[in-house]
């Protein structure tokens, strides 16, 4: 799945994942996501952090606060690469944190570390 708030950037990082295979499952922001994540249940979550109503912060915690999506892997995504940016993504229990302008490999990296070497998945 993958959150953000800009077209361009859920269109890319769809295009990127599909031509590898994924299933991909797109929001525009955390409130659209939280519905779309209990009809899914992703394997995987790319949230952006700067978002309007509901941000990237407020929507990994209440993924995994959620007893059902607890072990679902949310990693981080953001324009801003600074220590406190990642520290505070870390306490809401993101897995990763990638920053944008991302790449091909930085995403379908991201999916073999989480998705592809899970034991859930083998």
């Amino acid at each position: 799945m993958v959150i953000d708030d800009s077209n361009t950037i859920r269109r890319s990082a769809e295009i990127f994942l599909a031509q590898a295979g994924c299933e991909v499952i797109l929001a525009e922001d955390g409130f659209d996501a939280m519905a779309k994540i209990a009809d899914h249940q992703p394997d995987l979550i790319f949230v952006d952090i700067m978002m309007p109503r509901l941000d990237g912060y407020q929507t990994c915690m209440l993924i995994k606060k959620n007893q059902r999506f607890r072990n679902t892997p949310v990693i981080m995504l953001s324009s801003k690469d600074g220590l406190f940016d990642r520290v505070r993504g870390r306490m809401v229990g993101s897995d990763e944190y990638l920053t944008k302008p991302f790449t091909k490999d930085t995403l379908l990296a991201a999916v073999r570390k989480h998705v592809l070497a899970s034991p859930a998945a083998a």
